[in-house]
């Protein structure tokens, strides 16, 4: 007989649901949210073919932690899942949706997705820090040029020495204004320095990675994209074609079909928002700062000619990510023609 186990995760408590291949419940337990008291609780059931557990915050540690102690664990699209889970039970309860991902196990009906290794996260973690931090400058840099244009003193460019210099001369003597123009002003440098040290980690680390150094020979593409490129991509091998990439970043065109009713929009925007933002700024640098002559860039410019430049900024984007994937998978350089 073969048994299939669901997995209902929460930040707390895990409830846990084992099925019979006739789907009939065998043992069901809520445990610790941790890998070894949940592969504890399972060895109090029959041994499992299968075991499934929906996407989310907790998905990374809990698959590779599980994977440790030899579970076959498979982590499953959420909204595949939600929808499943949707029309198996009445009530949303987590005791339902544990027995609902164990009859997905038990009948195959799911899409099971990859999770990243564990550095691929801390990577992106990376990125994600500095993505806050330099907003929070740029917002705190708002902040001061408002209160100064109050009293008339349009600061220069938020970069520049002469910024925090005139922003001090411009609140000397002036009670309320002076402390607060000093509060943001050393809010800003704690943020800065925070920036700052995270740019030199990434240097670090893209010095340190081949796979980086490679695909930073093409034009446009710089350390933060590459670094970010690689650890979304995390196992070239797990796309069987480079063009599969472009609908993985969201790059593709979203199409509708209902009856009489076929068009095509946008972008899907799934996947890394990051990622794709930075394909998208590695293209606008190639078509609009880019001297030397490249088939890219006159494949692009004549997009932009029969259609728009921000269209032609897309395609770019998609034949990038296409590119940088078959440069990581074959481990060679750009060569531009």
């Amino acid at each position: 007989m073969e048994y299939f186990a669901g997995l209902d995760v929460s930040m707390e408590e895990t409830h846990v649901c084992v099925l019979d291949r006739d789907g009939v419940i065998t043992h069901q337990a809520k445990v610790a949210s941790t890998p070894a008291d949940i592969a504890q609780e399972l060895k109090k059931a029959p041994a499992c073919r299968r075991v499934v557990f929906e996407t989310g915050r907790m998905a990374p540690m809990l698959f590779h932690g599980l994977a440790e102690h030899g579970v076959p664990v498979v982590c499953v699209e959420s909204r595949q899942a939600y929808q499943a889970l949707k029309s198996l039970t009445t009530h949303k309860t987590d005791r339902n949706d544990a027995r609902g991902l164990a009859h997905l196990a038990r009948t195959g009906f799911f899409k099971s997705v990859h999770v990243k290794l564990l550095p691929a996260h801390a990577v992106r973690s990376l990125i994600i820090a500095r993505k806050k931090l330099v907003g929070q400058r740029v917002t705190l840099e708002n902040q001061i040029r408002g209160l100064a244009v109050v009293f008339g003193v349009r600061l220069p460019r938020a970069l520049s020495p002469a910024f925090i210099e005139q922003a001090l001369r411009s609140s000397e003597g002036i009670t309320g204004l002076s402390a607060a123009m000093r509060g943001l002003i050393g809010a800003r440098a704690a943020v800065l320095a925070a920036v700052i040290a995270i740019d030199a980690d990434i240097k670090r680390m893209v010095r340190a990675s081949e796979a980086c150094r490679r695909l930073m020979t093409i034009t446009g593409v710089g350390q933060l994209t590459a670094l970010a490129f690689t650890a979304a991509i995390d196992d070239p091998e797990r796309f069987k074609r480079s063009r599969d990439v472009g609908p993985y970043l969201g790059l593709v065109p979203r199409r509708y079909q209902s009856g009489e009713v076929d068009y095509t929009g946008s972008i899907s925007k799934c996947g890394d928002r990051r990622v794709r933002t930075l394909l998208y700024e590695a293209a606008n640098v190639m078509l609009t700062r880019c001297r030397q002559p490249l088939k890219l860039k006159a494949w692009a410019l004549a997009i932009a000619k029969r259609s728009t430049m921000r269209k032609a900024r897309i395609a770019l984007a998609r034949r990038l990510a296409i590119i940088m994937h078959a440069m990581l998978r074959q481990g060679t350089e750009f060569k531009p023609a």
